[in-house]
């Protein structure tokens, strides 16, 4: 279950949280959501994690050089795979020998990590085991697999990885003027030429009626949940989006024992630059539906943002690498939910049946259509051609 599993035996020179009735090192323990020893099975409740008010910090870009917040309540080292550029947390004294993100061995002690503490995090409630089943499962759901891959069992490095977010609240208060368009519509007397003589007719044509408009539109964001990672594919993180912020424990070092923790590469001001295009886009649907008309031209919108603040947090993440037919694949499984997202092997003659089946489809359709359209006669055929002139 402990990601120190997947580093290939490596001793462990020091326990972080050591065993009161064996000694031996005590992990966190995703059924129980307790420490558990891995030798002796004695069980420790955390204190005052689960429940406890999380805090939000008033944004300020400076707090990332603030001492008093870069204590993580153990003390951490940074290591860095020489190959992804990844950058993990781990207690001092402990070494990978193998990389949570890309698999490789090239990983090499980088000293203090000068990181933002987490101010929540939400604990691991999925097991290896369980992280295991679920992506069997929803490789074998996928269409455009090789039935062979479906078939073998899959010989990936899963790590158990927290991964970093920020999340921001934020009040808005939006000023807009914009054209508002609203359809009108009218009767016109038209002519026209038909086998050589002119008649008059009658259409209904639309319009646009232009008017400027201008209001106020205000709006509380609560936790705009922005990746602070980059180690992973971000589509593929995007995707799991299935997090309960609400579960949101204050952090404890005890929640990270046997787990790895990834220091976040996304600056606080980065974060924020990201999160407020995302409210710049919500707000800019919101307001042209407030808006409404049929047509909206000249939009400007001035937002001023107040009451910002932010938290750090860590999610959890069963992340895996695997090969198969020497090319390299990457999975993810929520850590609290179990869904999972990844990128698989595809087939390419089921690809290809299934683009042939739909030109199939489309055809017969073409071809129902042609043949139940009835013949035109000539005079129908001019009478055509002489309206589309006349007009």
């Amino acid at each position: 279950m402990a990601a120190n599993e997947s580093l290939a035996g490596q001793e462990q020179s020091a326990a972080t949280f050591p065993c009161a009735g064996c000694g031996g090192e005590m992990q966190f323990d995703t059924v129980s959501q307790t420490l558990k020893c891995r030798y002796c099975g004695n069980e420790q409740q955390i204190a005052a994690g689960q429940g406890e008010a999380v805090h939000e910090y008033v944004l300020d870009f400076s707090d990332e050089t603030d001492a008093a917040l870069l204590d993580w309540g153990t003390e951490q080292q940074v290591v860095k795979c020489g190959s992804c550029g990844g950058e993990m947390l781990l207690p001092v004294g402990q070494t990978a020998l193998v990389c949570a993100f890309c698999g490789s061995a090239k990983v090499l002690p980088q000293g203090n990590p000068g990181s933002i503490r987490p101010e929540s995090v939400i604990p691991f409630r999925i097991s290896k085991e369980q992280a295991n089943q679920a992506f069997n499962a929803w490789r074998r759901k996928r269409w455009f697999v090789p039935n062979a891959f479906k078939a073998q069992s899959v010989n990936s490095n899963l790590n158990g990885v927290y991964v970093p977010f920020w999340t921001f609240d934020t009040n808005t208060a939006s000023a807009y003027r914009a054209e508002v368009g609203v359809y009108h519509y009218r009767n016109e007397t038209r002519t026209r030429t038909v086998n050589g003589k002119t008649e008059t007719y009658t259409e209904r044509v639309r319009y646009t009626v232009w008017h400027w408009t201008d209001g106020r539109h205000d709006r509380f964001f609560n936790d705009v949940l922005i990746p602070a990672s980059g180690q992973y594919d971000s589509a593929l993180l995007q995707k799991m989006n299935d997090f309960k912020l609400e579960q949101l424990a204050a952090y404890k070092p005890e929640y990270l024992s046997g787990f790895i923790a990834e220091r976040y590469s996304v600056p606080l001001k980065q974060g924020w630059d990201a999160a407020r295009s995302r409210v710049d886009d919500t707000l800019n649907g919101e307001i042209r539906r407030k808006i409404g008309g049929d047509e909206l031209r000249n939009l400007s919108i001035d937002t001023r943002y107040y009451d910002r603040s932010y938290k750090h947090i860590l999610l959890p993440i069963w992340n895996a690498n695997y090969r198969y037919k020497e090319k390299s694949y990457r999975y993810m499984v929520n850590g609290e939910t179990g869904s999972v997202t990844g990128r698989v092997p595809k087939s390419a003659w089921k690809i290809t049946l299934f683009v042939l089946f739909w030109v199939l489809v489309v055809g017969a359709i073409v071809f129902a259509v042609v043949q139940n359209t009835p013949d035109t006669t000539p005079a129908s055929e001019a009478y055509g051609a002489t309206i589309g002139s006349g007009l």
